[in-house]
């Protein structure tokens, strides 16, 4: 085995650039667009690298077409998912792990469909829905949507976690005098906590990209998102590319920063969470 790693060792790692370049390959385009005028963006022949370098975008984007109003919208709506769901699917999967009541496993399985339905599917009767409730061109419209459809792998995550946890740690703290909140609150979810971790970022990435319920839910123009913000560059006739990539880039940059913060947490709660569920 030893040999034969030996051996291919080049082909191994030629094969590993090739992909990894295949990967980085958009992103390239992206910056290299981004940092083009609107007047090379449509050069024939095509320029790979720009020719005069331009950051006047980053100002356009920021001032021009306030960026900034479309990064708020989608910041109150990611905070505002991810803590919904936290509420709703916390004690949920802390039910479904610890108690045993009729229909347990009818629960996880209803929870494991609504997961696998896709948005375009319920998008119009949710419209309909939040017409009557005048829940139309508000944020909380837009957390109720993204809530529903993140709930079911954040309940499956976090009752692995505690399902994984020894009975025995919970029974010491309710002789102690824990309540069964109480226990949740102080024993269970900090030993959780990667779990815990794991599902607030993916609630919050899953709803910072979000764009099928935005564009449904969502007219005035004060509180859109970001995907739907940056959706207006493409016109009917012609795309703004260079304010698009730019934009698109700015956006990344929230999550870059999330993955690198609680990149050791991620990883150990996805790796858990796979083996305990």
């Amino acid at each position: 085995m030893s040999n034969w790693r030996t051996r291919n060792r080049p082909l191994v790692i030629g094969l590993t650039l090739l992909l990894l370049g295949l990967m980085l390959f958009p992103f390239f385009v992206m910056v290299s667009t981004m940092l083009k005028s609107s007047q090379e963006i449509y050069v024939v022949p095509a320029t790979w690298i720009p020719r005069n370098l331009t950051f006047a975008n980053f100002s356009r984007v920021w001032i021009e077409y306030h960026l900034l109003l479309y990064f708020r919208s989608s910041l109150i709506v990611a905070l505002g998912t991810m803590v919904l769901n936290i509420l709703v699917s916390v004690p949920a999967a802390y039910a479904v792990a610890r108690l045993r009541f009729l229909g347990r496993k009818a629960v996880m399985y209803l929870l494991l469909a609504i997961q696998m339905f896709s948005p375009v599917i319920v998008v119009i009767s949710l419209f309909r829905i939040f017409a009557r409730a005048q829940l139309i061109d508000t944020y909380t419209g837009l957390i109720l949507a993204n809530t529903v459809f993140t709930i079911s792998f954040a309940t499956w995550m976090m009752t692995g976690y505690f399902s994984a946890i020894p009975s025995e740690i919970e029974e010491a703290a309710r002789i102690d005098g824990c309540s069964r909140v109480g226990t949740l609150l102080r024993v269970m979810l900090p030993i959780a906590a990667p779990g815990l971790v794991t599902v607030m970022i993916y609630n919050f990435i899953t709803a910072w990209n979000e764009f099928l319920f935005a564009l449904t839910f969502i007219n005035a123009r004060a509180k859109m998102p970001l995907t739907l913000g940056i959706y207006q560059f493409v016109g009917r006739w012609s795309t703004q590319w260079e304010l698009l990539t730019t934009s698109a880039f700015l956006a990344l940059i929230p999550v870059l920063v999330l993955f690198y913060l609680i990149e050791k947490q991620l990883v150990a709660g996805l790796a858990s969470g796979a083996v305990k569920g």
